[in-house]
């Protein structure tokens, strides 16, 4: 079932309801213009399933309501949850039956929910189970955001960080991403601060110029992953298109834009690019744009068999880079006594042969 833009409710601006609204009427009267205002609060701050649950808007407007305009929710299908750290990983059913998954993780900071931004990916990079069954569609700026919403009333807890960096490549559905963290952080809405929010990308150049250009003052993660050209091909196919050159170029005009720390992603892959000359070159990279490095020790895909690092290894990886004058952190593993890893609950789901569909 494809999701039509004219009744996706959840996915339009408050002076686009308001002027979706204005065609309207009930019993042949107009519909006030408030009532745009108050069903904003509804979808995005209460985070209704059903236009029944708009208790100070009539039976009759919201009966109109349900005629015209389609309010997108995601299905729970399963939820794993470590006994480790309490991470919990989410499987969503989308409208159309496609499954993506989303992860709740606690900080001392505060509670981050982590999104998909498609259904499967393509763009193919080596170490990850996203891109493993290949790529079916983008996901709706609702959606995403009800990803944000389904684990907020799962959990019951507020969520005050949110990262783009499930499944898919965001920068791939970039219309539908940047609407996404504009309803998310309207003061109409969920309000969240755009501080909060972190954009991770594979590394499409073109777009990163275009994100420069958005006036957000989101975090940008570039999944780096390695140093030279010639080793970061045999990992990310993306860098058959851009080098790590163009790359930088894109990362210092992003910074240089919006005035916000550009972090680099890397995920340490043992005796693949963790030696001392990657550190290096790493810092190298790093230093110009005063970039933060995210050292992840690789989460095991049994599909690709790379190995994580030793915490040893990867603590002395990290204090290469400080020694360089490089601000760096390791990655806190969560939720790695259940599928970590980006894709492998809806791998397994896929590969079982249970869609979940059955499931409510």
């Amino acid at each position: 079932m494809e999701i039509n833009k004219e009744r996706d409710i959840k996915s339009m601006t408050l002076p686009e309801l308001k002027q979706s609204l204005a065609h309207l009427t009930v019993d042949g009267k107009p519909i006030p213009a408030y009532r745009a205002g108050q069903l904003c609060h509804w979808l995005h701050v209460s985070m209704i399933r059903s236009f029944d649950e708009c208790t100070n808007i009539p039976k009759d407007l919201r009966s109109v309501l349900g005629e015209n305009y389609d309010l997108v929710t995601l299905r729970e299908i399963d939820r794993q949850i470590s006994r480790i750290d309490g991470t919990q990983k989410f499987l969503f059913a989308l409208p159309d039956n496609n499954l993506v998954e989303s992860v709740f993780m606690r900080y001392k900071f505060g509670n981050s929910v982590c999104v998909s931004s498609q259904v499967g990916c393509r763009m193919g990079c080596r170490f990850c189970a996203s891109t493993l069954n290949g790529w079916e569609r983008n996901l709706t700026p609702s959606e995403i955001l009800d990803q944000v919403y389904a684990i907020s009333r799962a959990t019951g807890e507020s969520i005050s960080h949110v990262v783009i960096m499930g499944t898919g490549e965001p920068l791939d559905n970039y219309r539908n991403v940047i609407r996404f963290i504009r309803l998310l952080t309207d003061e109409n809405g969920r309000n969240l601060s755009q501080r909060s929010v972190t954009l991770s990308t594979c590394g499409i150049v073109p777009r990163i110029y275009d994100l420069s250009r958005e006036g957000l003052e989101i975090t940008l993660a570039i999944s780096l992953h390695a140093t030279t050209d010639e080793k970061r091909r045999k990992i990310m196919p993306v860098a058959e298109k851009y080098t790590i050159a163009e790359l930088m170029q894109a990362a210092r005009a992003y910074y240089t834009a919006t005035g916000r720390q550009v972090t680099f992603e890397y995920s340490l892959i043992r005796d693949v690019n963790d030696s001392e000359k990657d550190a290096r070159e790493l810092a190298a990279l790093a230093h110009p744009i005063r970039a933060h490095v995210n050292l992840i020790p690789v989460n095991p895909v049994a599909e690709r068999g790379f190995k994580e690092p030793t915490n040893e290894a990867a603590r002395s990886f990290a204090g290469k880079l400080e020694k360089s004058g490089i601000h760096v952190t390791i990655r806190r593993e969560m939720g790695r006594d259940i599928d970590g890893a980006c894709g492998q609950l809806r791998r397994r789901h896929l590969s079982s042969g249970d869609s979940g569909l059955s499931s409510s």
